[in-house]
């Protein structure tokens, strides 16, 4: 299959290219910033370059990873998020759906579920997150963008009958936080395995098992992310005492992190559930929080990416 691939030089489109390739794919790589699965050079808010690419390639299907994402929020302006993030989306879903295509795979957020009230984290317990979670209230124009892209989609599907496959991903990047630094990079990201985080790798095979199974579905909205080893009738507890709690599914946990120096999390406020990608999509992730203690036991490499000098491809190259 033609695959016109959005994002192709960020973080994602790197590992996701070549899981394409290797799956028989021919991918055509469309990014502001070059790199090496990239080879159209622009922007998914150029209604023109989209058109031309997909005459010129014959494109078949679309997974689209291009976006201004959260950090972007303090470099650039509301109004550009909405020509990259809104407009974008609608460009690729009208070419689509022109080109006659069967499936769609877009990459939005779990950020676009977190309200003020969610992220603050006053509640008595930790909030379950489902896909049918909600009233969405996002806090940010990121999260209000993602969220009028998956919209866009569904309409898509329910005027047009283009299968579309809402990926809400959880945290994959390799950077620092940008918020959030009172632990280590490294002992963050292990501890978000538990709640809130996947490796890129994962996040990669999620949207080749969506591509794949889009015109079986038709629509549907998945949240990814790693395995999580809590219930929701401990949510009360996960607020209160976590580490109590990851004491009972992980008994070596707090002395395999006292040996590297790391901390586990005292308290726990929101939590992913990941279910319904693996009952409907036969996706779930390879790596959790069990593998993160895996590595710690045998003093293995973390099998997840951290990267604190990270710079999005589209900043190096000041496009």
């Amino acid at each position: 299959m033609r695959v016109l691939l959005t994002g192709s030089s960020g973080w994602l489109g790197r590992f996701l290219a070549p899981m394409l390739r290797g799956a028989g794919h021919e991918v055509t790589g469309l990014d502001v910033a070059p790199g090496a699965d990239t080879q159209v050079i622009g922007s998914v808010a150029d209604r023109a370059l989209i058109e031309r690419v997909f005459g010129e390639k014959g494109i078949e299907a679309v997974i689209h990873g291009g976006a201004l994402h959260k950090p972007d929020i303090v470099r650039y302006r509301p109004q550009a998020f909405i020509d990259v993030n809104v407009s974008g989306t609608l460009n690729l879903l009208e070419a689509a759906q022109a080109a006659g295509h069967d499936r769609f795979v877009f990459t939005s957020t779990t950020s676009l579920m977190i309200s003020s009230a969610i992220r603050e984290e006053k509640g008595a317990a930790a909030v379950w997150l489902t896909e049918e979670s909600g009233p969405l209230r996002p806090r940010n124009i990121y999260g209000v963008t993602k969220l009028a892209a998956e919209k866009l989609c569904s309409l898509a599907h329910q005027d047009a009958g283009l299968a579309c496959m809402v990926l809400r991903t959880a945290r994959f990047f390799p950077e620092e936080d940008d918020t959030h630094r009172s632990l280590s990079g490294t002992n963050m990201k292990a501890n978000e395995f538990l709640n809130r985080r996947l490796t890129v790798e994962d996040a990669a095979r999620a949207h080749l098992a969506a591509l794949e199974r889009a015109p079986e579905i038709g629509f549907a909205t998945f949240i990814l992310s790693a395995p999580t080893p809590f219930a929701p009738e401990e949510c009360v507890e996960l607020k209160a005492d976590a580490r109590a709690v990851i004491a009972r599914h992980f008994p070596d946990a707090a002395e395999l992190y006292a040996r590297r120096g790391w901390e586990l999390p005292k308290s726990i406020g929101r939590v992913y559930d990941p279910g319904l990608a693996e009952q409907m999509m036969g996706f779930r992730c390879e790596t959790g929080f069990a593998e993160v203690l895996a590595a710690l036991r045998s003093g293995a490499p973390m099998p997840f990416a951290h990267d604190a000098s990270y710079v999005s491809p589209k900043e190096v190259a000041g496009a």
